[in-house]
């Protein structure tokens, strides 16, 4: 059954203020960042340095096979640390992902974890780390601060530029049987140490090159325009705009780019930043429930989605997209209206230039009722400038349907 408007605005009003109550409009969250070619370096001395000895490696099959973790922490096996791996990660991490990293985290005695990866290495070895004393099931601890209080130190070096994880107190999990997204919240998933290495990119294909910026983009522009002006929200987001905007072409017609990829590692993070204050919005609503049952990347459902959510909220987001437009060098029109519209289309342009279609087969009509219902709920926990009505979200599943 839908809820009545009146009841989502009293429920995400009610939400919001609970959240503020709890946690303040003050950002918190300060960790440690190592920026460019020897960055991973610099992470492994600051790993050695504080004594740890024994490590689990959270990675994929792919990226344990290329040796590339081996060699992002080849630092470490100089120093005399132990390196243990969970290399079971798949794209979209379950709870049987989690089990398996516990019991691999359990064995070796580890006193520390590095994610190695992209988004799915990252959240599974999040949540992991809350594993190391509790046989609780990690299924109970989906929503905010649910996780147990013994957790392992996270350390991150992401292989991609997009989902801002290095960056974030959240990790998603997906449960395959109910065909859902859930998402765990707490201050101690934040990795302690990031180190941002362009050196670790230039393999990436261009698809996920694409894919992934438009994720950071979507992080960066919906930090942007919610109605929560908590932190440093707007600052990290228009750093990250920015830089999508200026790199992410770049980077995907030019891999070898050294400045390009850096770029866009250093614009996925500070778009990580910008969310981790403030939360994402409608488009990850959306996205969230294409990925969970169809198993549509991530960054690509969000390229689904952003233009028409943005197109919906023009009229609530005006404002703050004509400012996007000015810092992107997108519009100077007098009009804030024409401005807004200027930036929305230019979102659409870069989606299409990068190679990103508009629409995807998967997507089925007689899912759309079950689609929408849960971005709609999911949607009523987001700070987003306006709900979205079902009829809106069932216009948008149409529009990004192949018919």
């Amino acid at each position: 059954m839908v809820r009545s408007m009146p009841v989502r605005r009293f429920k995400r009003g009610f939400k919001l203020g609970l959240i503020k109550l709890l946690i303040g409009n003050k950002a918190a969250g300060v960790h440690l960042s190592y920026v460019g070619r020897g960055a991973t370096d610099d992470l492994c001395r600051r790993i050695v340095d504080i004594g740890h000895t024994d490590v689990l490696v959270v990675t994929d099959k792919a990226l344990k096979e290329l040796g590339l973790a081996e060699r992002a922490l080849a630092g470490l096996v100089e120093a005399g640390v132990n390196l243990h791996w969970y290399a079971g990660v798949d794209p979209d991490p379950t709870f049987a992902h989690v089990i398996e990293g516990r019991q691999a985290l359990r064995s070796a005695g580890c006193t520390a974890i590095i994610a190695v990866g992209g988004g799915s290495s990252m959240d599974a070895a999040k949540i992991i780390a809350c594993t190391r004393s509790s046989d609780e099931a990690p299924d109970k601890w989906v929503g905010m601060n649910k996780v147990p209080d013994d957790i392992l130190p996270i350390y991150a070096i992401p292989t991609t530029s997009g989902t801002g994880s290095e960056a974030t107190m959240g990790a998603v999990i997906k449960d395959p049987v109910e065909k859902l997204k859930h998402i765990i919240v707490a201050e101690g998933l934040l990795p302690q140490a990031v180190a941002l290495n362009p050196d670790l990119l230039v393999g990436l294909p261009a698809p996920i090159t694409a894919a992934t910026g438009i994720d950071a983009l979507t992080h960066g522009i919906e930090a942007f325009i919610c109605i929560w002006d908590r932190g440093t929200r707007k600052e990290n987001g228009r750093l990250a705009i920015q830089g999508v905007f200026r790199w992410l072409e770049q980077a995907v017609q030019h891999p070898e780019d050294m400045e390009a990829r850096q770029g866009m590692a250093v614009a996925a993070y500070h778009a990580g930043i910008a969310i981790n204050q403030v939360g994402v919005g409608n488009v990850h609503a959306i996205a969230h429930q294409l990925g969970a049952r169809y198993g549509i990347p991530h960054g690509q459902a969000n390229a689904l989605a952003l233009p028409h959510v943005l197109q919906a909220c023009l009229s609530e987001a005006e404002t703050a997209l004509a400012e996007l437009a000015v810092v992107t060098h997108v519009s100077e029109a007098a009009s804030p209206a024409a401005r807004a519209q200027a930036f929305v289309e230019s979102v659409t342009d870069l989606i299409r230039k990068v190679g990103i279609a508009e629409t995807d087969p998967r997507i089925q009509s007689e899912d759309w009722e079950t689609l929408a219902h849960a971005a709609m709920d999911e949607s009523d926990g987001y700070v987003s400038p306006r709900l979205l009505t079902k009829a809106e979200m069932l216009g948008i599943l149409r529009d990004i349907s192949v018919s």
